[in-house]
């Protein structure tokens, strides 16, 4: 009989084995190839010398650019700044940080950490993700002279045989001393020493334990954690535990971790270098550095971005002029603006200070990105989400005084303190019937809140949450308050979120990145279009149109107001919290959607009590004027659908049906929850608190002489009403 080769024999293995245990067969061969290719691979590549180690990679720089490929916004690594130490330069409690939080086991490792490579591998395949957890101090010393930081897992065999192999050849001072020299600090600095100096204006030897927690906890994710960045909290939190750790590892004791902890360390200002929108750069930045290593200014990348470099120059040069105005007059020193194209998400323009160098705002830090609460600028989600149910532009709705919790009694219509909810307008004038178009364009606050109960606050979070915007959280945080703005927005994703509507309930994320390449030339990515519709076409276009009537917007502005373009079809909504720590007007055309934000990075700060229509929609409108002159002439799908007669009679506009008696709020004509089906709400919860106050209202003498009073005359003239009604 003739004897099988091996390979026969494999063949007849894998052959009759079991489907399951063939793929593994395979799936574990393929790995052992890989192993055995990468061991023969580093096998053959020799370890370089010191020196060697010191330059391999600095010398590649990352450029950012705008979106037609010829303007640089940003080298990231054009000049290098790093000053070579020996490792008895650096001081003990730099290195002993350093170890505690990125390597404890430095000492007694052979180049890897076995736990730490399971740990990782667990993550790997529980997320699906590489996320290349688990490295020693060796390894970040192959992976920032040696390997790219691509991530990859024939990249991470790479990096774990050579780190043996280091660890053969060079002592654990000098790789020490190869890691202190080459880490990445943030932006072009390199190296402990820089970063010291840059930080501290002082030598790597002399630091305090406080500063040397710092620069430990830099390294990992030094754009995410800069401390001129937006995730300050954040470098705190890390630097606290870096010391906890050396607290724990014996290094230091708990007096010296609880000063330390306490201890006030003042950054030096962040210089000024050539660099355009410095804000949108460093945005930029902190996604390479999540996507592709925080080393990802080494690997020589070129950044295609989304950023129309005009449109940005003429942001800056708005948001400065207009921000030291607001300053002068209502204490408001700092403002911020971002542009996207609805059709694509593009970023197009971000701003987000009045001067990125100015340390005395805090202007490096980014308030486009930053979780502030919306004021007004909310409730067009609100009367979305109303309109996906069923309710119309042309609904009915009373601005009358209300109290909503059921907590307190339906008279208690001036009672605001908890558990009672009475809010109040701007400007403490009631107006009675209006439409939900009228209600949104004059920004009152009742019906708002009328609105989003019909809506349902879930309804409203979902929806604002398809749109784009990410900060909510359950609706029992809020409750109807969330109809003036309670929760927290981010200007960048408001901005988006806004532009949905101009898309005509299209979604295009926010995207800054139009296409990485390596340095070789390869496509590491390239924008692609994912467009979801996640809201009605109808109802955009109706938003859209409510949002842009200049006739809805008066008396509460005169028809030439700021927000009034002739000849082209602008939306536009305001808003102002309730403590006027928050200015904002977000508004789109059907290709610009533009956001503006003004205040105080600080909300400690007092501001004088005014509204966004004076505080910031100058600002707005500047911008706005040039990206209009700026792009041929669009417009939107003319009016809001049409209503049904056959719909309950508040859906068309009418607040009595003249044959009951006399006028009843909405919830008396319709079934809340599906306002199109006939039947009524008289049994809802709401529904006497709401009559309650068109009753009061039908008793005075007159609708005009109502609005004169002051709101201590009305007080005292509703509370003897009620004596009279007990």
């Amino acid at each position: 009989m003739k004897k099988k080769t091996l390979i026969e024999r494999l063949e007849q293995l894998l052959n009759h084995t079991n489907p399951f245990v063939r793929g593994a067969l395979i799936l574990i061969g393929s790995a052992l190839f890989v192993l055995g290719a990468s061991i023969l691979w580093v096998a053959l590549t020799p370890v370089p010398d010191l020196d060697a180690l010191s330059t391999r990679k600095i010398s590649e720089s990352t450029k950012i650019l705008d979106r037609t490929g010829n303007t640089v916004l940003h080298d990231l690594n054009p000049d290098v700044t790093r000053d070579l130490e020996p490792l008895s330069a650096i001081a003990p409690t730099i290195i002993n940080a350093t170890i505690a939080i990125e390597d404890s086991g430095f000492y007694t490792h052979h180049g890897i950490s076995i736990s730490g490579i399971a740990r990782a591998i667990f993550t790997d395949i529980t997320t699906g993700t590489l996320a290349q957890g688990g490295s020693t101090i060796t390894q970040q010393v192959v992976k920032n002279t040696i390997l790219t930081s691509k991530k990859s897992m024939v990249r991470k065999i790479h990096e774990v045989i050579l780190a043996v192999k280091l660890e053969a050849t060079y002592t654990k001072d000098e790789i020490l001393e190869l890691y202190f020299n080459n880490s990445p600090y943030g932006g072009t600095l390199y190296g402990v020493e820089a970063a010291s100096r840059a930080f501290f204006g002082k030598s790597a030897k002399d630091v305090t334990l406080a500063e040397a927690a710092y620069l430990a906890a830099l390294p990992q994710s030094p754009t995410r954690y800069s401390p001129y960045g937006n995730h300050r909290e954040e470098l705190e939190a890390r630097k606290d535990y870096v010391l906890v750790r050396m607290e724990k590892l014996g290094m230091i004791s708990e007096k010296e971790m609880n000063d330390a902890q306490a201890e006030d360390v003042v950054f030096a200002p962040q210089s000024a270098n050539s660099i355009i929108a410095p804000h949108f750069v460093f945005y930029i930045e902190q996604y390479l550095e999540e996507t592709y290593g925080p080393d990802a200014v080494t690997d020589g990348l070129v950044v295609t971005t989304t950023l129309d470099v005009d449109l940005q120059r003429a942001a800056e040069a708005v948001v400065h002029t207009h921000a030291l105005i607001n300053e002068t007059k209502f204490n408001a020193e700092n403002a911020a603006l971002v542009a996207i194209e609805p059709t694509t998400g593009h970023i197009l323009a971000m701003v987000g200070s009045r001067d990125y160098f100015d340390e005395a705002i805090d202007g490096n830090y980014n308030i486009a990105i930053a979780n502030r609460q919306p004021g007004s600028s909310f409730k067009p989600f609100v009367y979305a989400a109303a309109l996906e149910k069923g309710y119309t532009p042309q609904t009915a709705i009373f601005d009358l005084p209300t109290q909503f919790s059921t907590a307190c009694a339906p008279n208690d219509i001036d009672e605001t303190e908890y558990p009672c909810y009475a809010p109040q307008n701007y400007d403490e004038k009631f107006r009675g019937p209006m439409t939900f178009t009228t209600a949104l364009a004059q920004s009152i606050n009742i019906p708002a809140v009328k609105a989003m109960y019909l809506a349902g606050i879930e309804n409203v979070i979902d929806l604002a949450s398809r749109m784009g915007i990410t900060t909510l959280n359950e609706a029992k945080e809020y409750g109807l308050s969330l109809a003036l703005g309670a929760g927290e927005v981010r200007l960048l994703d408001l901005t988006s979120a806004f532009g949905v509507f101009a898309a005509d309930g299209v979604r295009n994320p926010p995207v800054g990145i139009l296409k990485v390449q390596s340095a070789n030339g390869k496509i590491l990515e390239e924008y692609e279009a994912v467009p979801e519709q996640v809201v009605d076409t109808g109802v955009a276009r109706d938003i859209s149109f409510m949002l842009s009537n200049n006739e809805a917007r008066q008396p509460a502005y005169s028809a030439n107001n700021p927000f009034y373009f002739p000849g082209h079809d602008v939306a536009a909504k305001t808003g102002t919290t309730n403590d006027s720590k928050d200015f904002w007007v977000v508004g789109y055309t059907p290709y610009i959607s533009v956001g503006v934000w003004a205040g105080n990075n600080d909300p400690s700060k007092p501001t004088v009590r005014e509204v966004a229509g004076y505080v910031v929609s100058p600002l707005w409108r500047e911008f706005m004027e040039f990206a209009i002159n700026n792009h041929d002439q669009e417009e939107f799908f003319g009016a809001p659908r049409p209503v049904s007669d056959s719909v309950p009679a508040p859906l068309r506009g009418f607040y009595t049906t003249g044959d009951e008696g006399g006028a009843h709020e909405i919830l008396h004509y319709v079934t809340k929850d599906a306002p199109l089906i006939p039947g009524n709400s008289i049994n809802d919860p709401q529904y006497p608190y709401w009559e309650y106050s068109l009753r009061a209202w039908e008793r005075s003498e007159s609708f005009e002489e109502k609005e004169e009073e002051s709101r201590a005359e009305r007080r005292a003239r509703l509370r003897r009403e009620r004596e009279q009604d007990e």
